[in-house]
């Protein structure tokens, strides 16, 4: 369950003047009742109904949603996860609003759970990244946790990661990662490497984090063994991998003995779940 900023579905509900509906409010009676069926049409795995009974509550409190699965769930095509019930001209006036966050959550939920699956019995998780929609970032990575996927750093302020530009401007690594530690207590330090020299570097700066950006999978073997070999005592950083990573290519890179790999397409590349919604009384 995720705790849903109501701004956003009051924002939503807005921005399709779902209040203003001149077809619904021009030829279906207000006093109707009705009742619909949230149905799955392609294999997948659920995310978002507790945002579908607020998208409906919200445009009218006599709305009332009865789910018959969970976030989380595989679902199957055909399959009924809810019934929608209330004033007919709600209904359809949030119908697009609630479909739309369901689609896109569950289509995130289903694609993180495809690499999920595709790299079981590895040590390797999958993560998700920062590439999501603006005012959309928590619903977005609880649909990740769903699929059975790891949230990475919520914001930029959870932890400190250096990448390439702020390396460029950083005279001295351990000096800076010094004052971050200073800045925040106890805060975890990842570092971006693209090449063995920044691998070495990161290393001996003692980063809680190192990631492979974009590195061969030569140069990935090679730099592994170099930091297990370094965290031989039992305190070694946790080994990240980033791009270049699809579901053609995740298995290798797991295989490879790393912790974590991030792929941002979870997030910002995830089709649409096609889930509709259908009269079933009036």
């Amino acid at each position: 369950m995720v705790k849903i900023d109501k701004k956003i579905i009051i924002q939503a509900l807005e921005e399709d003047r779902a209040a203003q509906d001149i077809t619904t409010k021009t030829l279906i009676p207000a006093e109707g009742i009705i009742e619909a069926e949230l149905t799955i049409k392609q294999d997948g795995v659920l995310c978002g109904l507790d945002v579908v009974r607020e998208v409906f509550c919200t445009l009218n409190k006599k709305c009332s949603v009865t789910p018959f699965a969970k976030d989380g769930d595989r679902v199957q095509s055909g399959q009924i996860v809810a019934k929608i019930t209330g004033p007919s001209q709600a209904i359809l006036s949030a119908e697009r609003t609630a479909l739309n966050f369901i689609q896109h959550l569950s289509g995130i939920a289903t694609l993180t759970n495809l690499f999920v699956q595709k790299i079981k019995g590895t040590q390797a998780e999958i993560y998700d990244t920062r590439k999501t929609l603006p005012g959309l970032r928590r619903l977005e990575k609880y649909a990740v946790r769903c699929g059975g996927g790891n949230n990475h750093r919520m914001d930029l302020q959870e932890m400190a990661m250096l990448k390439d530009n702020h390396l460029r401007m950083v005279s001295d690594l351990k000096t800076a990662m010094a004052k971050l530690r200073k800045a925040k207590r106890g805060i975890r330090i990842e570092l971006e490497c693209q090449n063995m020299q920044e691998l070495e570097h990161a290393i001996e700066a003692g980063a809680d984090i190192i990631m492979l950006d974009n590195m061969s999978v030569p140069m990935m073997r090679k730099a592994i063994a170099l930091i297990k070999k370094n965290g031989s005592n039992g305190k070694r950083p946790r080994i990240e991998i980033s791009g270049g990573v699809n579901i053609k290519t995740v298995r290798t890179f797991a295989e490879l003995g790393v912790d974590m790999i991030s792929i941002g397409a979870i997030t910002h590349s995830a089709p649409a779940l096609d889930i509709s919604l259908e009269i079933i009384s009036l």
